[in-house]
Parts: C-alpha cells; sequence; structure tokens
C-alpha cells in the first residue's frame, strides 16, 4: 500500500505497510501526492495501467479514526479496547456493520480514482468482509471511474465474492502445486483442481502466482517451495486462462532471499536481472497473441493428450487462427520423450524462446529436460 504506517504498536524498525494510518495519504518516503500524480499520468501515457493496493479490513493503532470516529472500529468484549485482527496486534478491526464506516470508506476509494486516475484496486483479504460491502462500493466507486477489481479471496473457497471482482487469487493451485513438487502425487490431482476453477462459469478471472509478498517473506521464495519447476510454473501462469502476478523481484530472481516484512529491505535492482528477458518474452506474447487474452470466453483451452499424460502437461490456446502451445515436462525426468497424440496441434509454430520454427505436421515428438517447458505461438 501507498498509505503511511502506524506507529503505534508497530512491528520491526518500519512497520507493516498493512497498518494504515491515514487512507487518503501518502507514505512521505515515497514522495508526495502530486509526485504519485506524476507517475499515474506517466504511466499511463507508456501504456500502463496502475491499481493500488487497498487495505479495507483494518487499520492501524493510530489511524486517524480511531480519535475521530471510534465507533468506527470493532470492540474487545474482555478488554473494550480495539479489537486486534485476527491475532496481529499491529492492526485492529473494522466494523463493517456500521453504516457510516461503509461511508467513509467508499468515498475513500473515490478519492483515489478522483485525485490521482488510478485504473483499479486491489482489495487485501477481500473476504474478510461481508460480500455486501463490495457489492455497495463498486457501483458507486465504479461511478467516478470504471475499475479493474483484484480481490485476494479464492474463488472455489469463497464464490460469492466472484461476482463482484474481475479477479481473484488462485490460492489452492499456489498450494497444490507446492504440495505436487514437493511429495510426487498424480498430476491428474493439478488438472483436476483447473477442472474446478474453469467451471465456476462466471465472468472473472484466476491470477495465477507463484509467490507474493506474504508468500516470500513468510513461507519462503518461489524456489524454496517448487525448486526447479518454478520457471515452468511461471510459464503456466503467464499462459493459462486468467492474468499472471509477478512480484518484485522475480525477475532477478529472487532465488535464495526473502524479504524482511517489518523492516526497509531493498531489491538489489543492480541493472542484470538474469529472468529479465524470460519474463518479457513471456509478457510481450500475452500482450500480443489473443489467444492468450484473459477471460475473453471465445478463447479455446484444451489439454493435448500425449504419450506420457503422467508427467507432460500439454495444452493449446486458440482465438481464431492464433494459437499458442504450450509444453511442460512437470516431472524430473532427466530425458521424458513424448509425442503429441492430438489432430489440432498442426502446422508450424514459432517456439517463442529460441525463435525457430517448428513444423508439427513432420514431428510431434519431444526430448524435455526435467521441469523443461517449450511455447510455440503462431
Amino acid at each position: 500500500p501507498i498509505t503511511p504506517i502506524a506507529q503505534k504498536n508497530k512491528k520491526g524498525s518500519l512497520g507493516s505497510p498493512y497498518a494504515c494510518s491515514d487512507y487518503t495519504a501518502i507514505n512521505p518516503e515515497f514522495g508526495t501526492l502530486d509526485d504519485f500524480r506524476n507517475l499515474v499520468k506517466q504511466a499511463h501515457e507508456m501504456g500502463f495501467k496502475v491499481i493500488i493496493d487497498w487495505v479495507a479490513n483494518h487499520t492501524g493503532w493510530d489511524h486517524r479514526w480511531t480519535t475521530e470516529h471510534p465507533d468506527y472500529f470493532e470492540r474487545d468484549s474482555a478488554t473494550n479496547d480495539f479489537k486486534i485482527a485476527s491475532g496481529m496486534d499491529d492492526i485492529i478491526e473494522l466494523n463493517y456493520n456500521n453504516p457510516a464506516l461503509r461511508k467513509a470508506m467508499i468515498e475513500a476509494m473515490q478519492y483515489w480514482v478522483k485525485e490521482t486516475d488510478i485504473d483499479g484496486y486491489r482489495c487485501d483479504l477481500a473476504s474478510w468482509m461481508q460480500v455486501d460491502f463490495w457489492e455497495e462500493a463498486r457501483p458507486q466507486v465504479d461511478a467516478v471511474k470504471p475499475l479493474f477489481w483484484l480481490g485476494e479471496f479464492d474463488e472455489i473457497q469463497e464464490p460469492a465474492y466472484g461476482k463482484v471482482f474481475d479477479a481473484s487469487y488462485s490460492w489452492k493451485w499456489m498450494h497444490q502445486t507446492k504440495h505436487f513438487y514437493q511429495e510426487h502425487p498424480s498430476l491428474d490431482s493439478l488438472y483436476q483442481l483447473l477442472q474446478q476453477y474453469s467451471a465456476i462459469g462466471d465472468s472473472s478471472m484466476r491470477a495465477w502466482f507463484t509467490t507474493n509478498h506474504d508468500e516470500n517473506s513468510w513461507n519462503g521464495t518461489e524456489y524454496e517451495k517448487y525448486g526447479d519447476m518454478a520457471p515452468a510454473l511461471a510459464v503456466f501462469s503467464c499462459t493459462w486462462n486468467g492474468v499472471p502476478l509477478i512480484y518484485s523481484g522475480q525477475e532477478l530472481p529472487l532465488q535464495n532471499k526473502r524479504l524482511e516484512f517489518f523492516e526497509k529491505d531493498p531489491i538489489p535492482w543492480t541493472g542484470v536481472y538474469r529472468l529479465q528477458n524470460f519474463y518479457k518474452t513471456l509478457f510481450t506474447l500475452k500482450a500480443n497473441n489473443p489467444a492468450l487474452r484473459g477471460g475473453d470466453p471465445s478463447v479455446e483451452t484444451h489439454r493435448i493428450k500425449t504419450s506420457d499424460d503422467g508427467r507432460a502437461f500439454v495444452y493449446l490456446r486458440k482465438k481464431g487462427d492464433r494459437e499458442v502451445l504450450v509444453v511442460l515436462n512437470f516431472s524430473n525426468e532427466a530425458k521424458l520423450r513424448i509425442t503429441l497424440d492430438d489432430d489440432r496441434v498442426k502446422g508450424s509454430f514459432k517456439d517463442v524462446f529460441s525463435g525457430t520454427t517448428h513444423n508439427f505436421d513432420n514431428n510431434k515428438t519431444f526430448d524435455l529436460e526435467a521441469w523443461a517447458y517449450r511455447v510455440y505461438e503462431k
């Protein structure tokens, strides 16, 4: 979040960015309101959209509302003090049964759209608040400017929220792929989960990711969780139906570096990033090939049958005559030979990483290293 960090009861020397002290102010370490306006303006000129992190469930202990509007907060029945949020003693719960709090929160969200022209919100712990708050808030904020809404929840577990948000987190996928890499269950377990996501049936998208600020700090980097499978999962995140989420530093990568949560711990931006071209290639493909357009009901997604479906995960995404074929070795088999057994894969494709052309009418056999990936387009 870009809002100021509360100082009372803070953890560490920095405190938590998720313990806000004022919803309509900027953390002075980041600059001024005009600085942020200029950042958004320049981002728009470069073709980017800007969404900001919004923490509506709780604030820090010295948020200005604690003195101006103490009735906006939940109370601890034992102490009659503000209620600590889910055992985290640097933050306190807001009371969404209070209509005045709801009105104030919506006005604060409208403020950033009016003042800085942002394009969306990433709503922290969205399912910790009643869904009817978001049903109330979104149309009022979108009346200022239609936004993109990303909610931190998994729609398999919280289906009602998916009807309000444009995209949600694929938490179950993240946990299941970690289990898959470390425990080696059947590949079918992953595909069955993807079928559950596909069966949701509304217009919201899944956000696919291998790490984020919480995961990196508390549970380890993507390489601690996924080892050599991490690049293949990044390829999946950028090519399956939905939207990829990339955490700052993954392009370096932060292979063995957990970022401190409550301390200032800068990412070493040296100018040399080993995975920069890897992610640039994937993002360029996603931006330019309509077969990877997230949330487009006219895009077809097909799992492609192979000679070894127990270890290879191959899929074709197609929109009109544009196609993307993804071949993943989801195993530690050092030399996996597979043959595609599906007539839908035909003609010439370009390998997006090597630039070479592959004619699938002549050859549908691959030799794949452990956890290898291939991505083709036409």
